[in-house]
C-alpha cells in the first residue's frame, strides 16, 4: 500500500472586534477616546449605515425637538450668536449631539466688558478631546479637532495648533473670554466622556449593519457561489484572470440576471462543467437574526413598539390606542427627560445673556393627532418629576378622549416621532 502524505491548512475566518470604549490618557496631553482614539467617529459610522438605528435616533431626535422651544419673552429666542443663528437652530444640534453620543458642548463667547454672555455656538461633541483631570478631580478644559481619528489617533501628534478652550466658568471670564460648556452625565466607569444610553446594543447594531452588507452582496454578486464552473483549458494564471474577468463581467451582479450563457469549444472533451451549487437556506437564517436584531435595538432605545415608527409586527393589530400608549411611554420615560436635561442647561445660560430677564424656557411638544383641535403640552425644566404616574396616566386619560373625540372623523392620522 503507497504512503501518501496528507496536509492540512487552517482557513483563517474573519473575527469582528468590539468597539473598544476607552478613556486612554497615556503618553499624551489629552486622554484619548476609544480604540485608535475613534469612539465617537465609530459612533457616527453605526447611526449612517443602520436603517433601524437610525431611525430611532432620528424619531427620538425629532420628539425633543417637538415643535420648537417658547419663551417669554419670544424675541429672546430670535439670536443666539452672531452667525445669525437662533436659538431652535442649536437646539436641534444639542438634541441630535445629547443622543448621538450622550453629551453636548457649546463655545461661550462673553462681551467685552464680562458682564454677560455675547455669543452661544454649538461645537459637534466628537470633536472635543478632555484635557485631563488637576489635582482636584476637574476637567481643565477640551482640545478641539475634527481629525482625532486621523491624525491623533495614537496621541503622538503636536497639539500647538488645536484650538483649547477652558471649561465654562463665570467667576474666571475676566481671563478666560471663550469657554466651552460640556454636558457630561454621570455614568459609572467613566472618568472623562459620557456614553449613549443606546451603548449596550453596539454590537446589535453592528450585526444589522453586516445582515444588510450580506444581502446586498448576494445581490452584486449573483447569489453566488451558486454555480460551479471547471474548465479544461490548462490556462496559465494570465489565462485564468482573463477568463475570470469575462465571467464577472458578463454574467454577475443584477443588471447580468436572467443573459444566456454561449460557450464556444474546440471538442466536447474541452467543454467546462457547469455544476450548480444548491442553496444553504441562510437567507432565512439572516431573517430571523434580523427580527432579533431589530428587537434588541428599539429595547435599546426604550421604544416599546415597532409601530410607532412606522414597523409593523405579525401578531400586532395594530389599533389607535396602542400607538398612543407606547407613544406617550416614550414621551414620559424617554423624550421629556432628555428636553428637561437641555433645558436647564439653556436657562443657565439665557440668564447670562439676558440677566435683566426673569426667562422660563419650554418646549411645545408635538401633537399627538393632526385631525384634531386640541392643545400641546409645553415641557418646562420644573415640571413633575420624570415618571411620575398620575402624569402618564394623565396624559393616556387626554389621548383617549381625544381619540373618542375624533372616531368619527374620515382622516386620522398619527405622526411617528
Amino acid at each position: 500500500m503507497d504512503n501518501k502524505k496528507i496536509n492540512f491548512s487552517q482557513i483563517s475566518k474573519e473575527f469582528s472586534g468590539r468597539i473598544q470604549i476607552l478613556e486612554d490618557k497615556r503618553g499624551s496631553e489629552y486622554v484619548k477616546f476609544g480604540d485608535y482614539n475613534s469612539f465617537p467617529n465609530n459612533l457616527i459610522e453605526l447611526y449612517n449605515n443602520s436603517s433601524i438605528h437610525n431611525t430611532c435616533i432620528n424619531a427620538i431626535v425629532d420628539g425633543i425637538v417637538g415643535e420648537g422651544l417658547t419663551a417669554d419673552p419670544e424675541w429672546v429666542l430670535d439670536r443666539i450668536n452672531s452667525s445669525g443663528e437662533s436659538w431652535n437652530d442649536v437646539f436641534k444640534k444639542v438634541a441630535t449631539d445629547y443622543k448621538l453620543y450622550g453629551g453636548f458642548s457649546l463655545e461661550i463667547i462673553w462681551n467685552k466688558s464680562r458682564t454677560k454672555i455675547a455669543d452661544i455656538y454649538h461645537i459637534d461633541f466628537s470633536w472635543l478631546r478632555a484635557k485631563e483631570k488637576n489635582y482636584r478631580g476637574e476637567i481643565p478644559g477640551y482640545y478641539i479637532s475634527d481629525e482625532w481619528a486621523e491624525k491623533y489617533r495614537y496621541g503622538q501628534a503636536p497639539l500647538d495648533s488645536l484650538p483649547y478652550l477652558p471649561v465654562y466658568s463665570p467667576e474666571r471670564n475676566m481671563e478666560e473670554p471663550k469657554q466651552i460648556f460640556v454636558y457630561n452625565p454621570y455614568r459609572p466607569g467613566q472618568k472623562y466622556y459620557p456614553l449613549p444610553d443606546y451603548v449596550g446594543a453596539l454590537r446589535d447594531v453592528e450585526l444589522d449593519i453586516e445582515v444588510s452588507n450580506f444581502h446586498v452582496n448576494n445581490i452584486k454578486n449573483g447569489l453566488a457561489p451558486s454555480l460551479s464552473i471547471t474548465t479544461f483549458t490548462n490556462a496559465n494564471d494570465e489565462e485564468r484572470e482573463a477568463i475570470e474577468r469575462m465571467l464577472q463581467l458578463q454574467y454577475s451582479g443584477t443588471n447580468n440576471a436572467g443573459n444566456l450563457m454561449y460557450i464556444d469549444v474546440d471538442s466536447p472533451e474541452n467543454a467546462p462543467v457547469i455544476t450548480p451549487i444548491p442553496q444553504n437556506g441562510a437567507d432565512g437564517y439572516y431573517t430571523t437574526i434580523n427580527d432579533m436584531v431589530v428587537q434588541r435595538i428599539l429595547t435599546a432605545h426604550r421604544i416599546t413598539s415597532p409601530m410607532i415608527l412606522g414597523i409593523k409586527t405579525e401578531g400586532q393589530l395594530g389599533g389607535r390606542t396602542e400607538v398612543v400608549d407606547a407613544y406617550l411611554l416614550l414621551v414620559n420615560t424617554v423624550i421629556r427627560p432628555y428636553q428637561q436635561d437641555i433645558l436647564a442647561v439653556f436657562e443657565t445660560l439665557i440668564e447670562e445673556m439676558h440677566p435683566e430677564l426673569d426667562i422660563t424656557l419650554g418646549v411645545q411638544q408635538l401633537k399627538l393627532f393632526t385631525d384634531g383641535e386640541e392643545e400641546t403640552d409645553v415641557v418646562t425644566s420644573i415640571d413633575a418629576e420624570v415618571g411620575d404616574d398620575s402624569v402618564l396616566e394623565a396624559e393616556i386619560e387626554k389621548a383617549d378622549r381625544e381619540a373618542d373625540a375624533s372616531s368619527n372623523q374620515t382622516v386620522t392620522e398619527i405622526p411617528l416621532v
